[in-house]
């Protein structure tokens, strides 16, 4: 597979205490971070998924988009093509207390994909 990083003309500030995730257009401003992600046609159509998206809030550069093409054919990104989307989300700073050991449960330390059939 391929990846390259798609530069934008687009800045964004995302307020304290939020970070993004980028999906375009881009959200209102009650927003502290945002992330980039997927569009589901680029993935479904041309395999093109989107990697390293998030945006801090105090970065202050052009968003990029790293693109990955897992597809068998190149794929052109034109200007004006919509490739990604800023998804924002709430930061939560929760009150964490240090452990000496955790209670025990039905699921223990199973994970990625231990916990179901299919």
């Amino acid at each position: 597979f391929k990846n390259a990083i798609v530069k934008t003309d687009i800045q964004i500030a995302v307020p304290h205490g939020y970070y993004g995730r980028v999906v375009f257009p881009v959200c209102a401003p009650v927003v502290k971070h945002q992330v980039v992600s997927p569009r589901s046609g680029l993935a479904a159509k041309h395999f093109i998924d989107v990697g390293a998206g998030v945006v801090d809030e105090d970065y202050r550069g052009n968003v990029g988009v790293v693109l990955f093409n897992f597809g068998k054919e190149s794929f052109e990104v034109k200007k004006g093509d919509r490739v990604a989307q800023l998804v924002c989300e709430k930061i939560c700073y929760p009150d964490l207390v240090e452990q000496e050991t955790l209670d025990e449960t039905d699921r223990g330390a199973g994970g990625f994909g231990s916990t179901g059939t299919n």
